[in-house]
């Protein structure tokens, strides 16, 4: 009886092992925006559609997710999305903001003032990845200022109301849409002081292969820059070992 018993239990073992592995072998040629891939999936809007905005938000994408892109180009933004397919969509940064239950913003330090007092109503509680960081060289006085109150508190300050989650500003933008590539194996140093907003952004980095590592909240956004020790690529377990040494 212990024998038959131990016998039924490998067949249905093996039976679950080998649904699975047929299961794989079917999906791994499919494109990533199979038909209902995006069922009940979270829509992303993303104001700034450069080398990370339109990175990332390709990648979300490919995904099964929502996006809408919008940048003051918007024929840029239109043959984006033509290129991703039926999930992708352009817009304008109003259209965008509106449009996505997670909006991510990414552009130049300088403009987001501009972005937060035109987009101020349709940002108002909405959670919002800020992926913006203030270089003196290209921004001016409002970099110096943001560097001086940390990163985060500033983003903060010219985005009020916004739900902000600090994430994507670590790493360079040339190799920001890889991870997926190897799923897990890096670390997204983020920062928030919203622990519902850091659940949501958590979701959509890991979908797209990364590893989220909570630094803090917004105070801790200063370190999410290049030039930190924070700075580039780093496994989740580095991540957590360089945090201590942050003064």
């Amino acid at each position: 009886m212990k024998m038959k018993t131990a016998n039924r239990q490998s067949r249905r073992r093996f039976l679950r092992v080998a649904c699975a592995a047929t299961t794989a072998l079917m999906l791994d040629g499919l494109p990533l925006t199979v038909g209902t891939a995006n069922a009940g999936k979270t829509k992303i809007g993303i104001v700034g559609s450069g080398r990370v905005g339109g990175g990332i938000g390709s990648v979300w994408v490919k995904a099964g997710y929502e996006v809408m892109f919008s940048s003051r180009h918007i024929e840029n933004d239109k043959a984006l999305a033509a290129r991703l397919g039926p999930n992708a969509h352009a817009g304008t940064p109003q259209e965008a903001a509106a449009f996505g239950e997670v909006l991510m913003i990414s552009v130049p330090y300088g403009a987001l003032p501009e972005v937060g007092e035109k987009l101020a109503t349709l940002i108002n509680g909405k959670i919002v990845i800020d992926t913006c960081n203030p270089f003196v060289w290209r921004d001016g006085d409002i970099a110096s200022w943001a560097r001086e109150k940390g990163a985060g508190l500033a983003s903060a300050e010219l985005l009020p109301g916004a739900r902000i989650v600090r994430a994507f500003n670590a790493i360079g933008a040339a190799r920001m849409a890889a991870a997926h590539q190897d799923p897990g194996r890096i670390g997204m140093p983020i920062a928030s002081n919203d622990a519902q907003a850091v659940e949501v952004a958590s979701r959509l980095i890991r979908d797209i292969g990364y590893e989220p590592v909570l630094v803090g909240g917004l105070v801790m956004g200063k370190y999410l820059m290049p030039g930190t020790p924070l700075a580039g690529e780093h496994t989740p377990e580095e991540i957590r070992k360089i945090l201590p040494r942050l003064d």
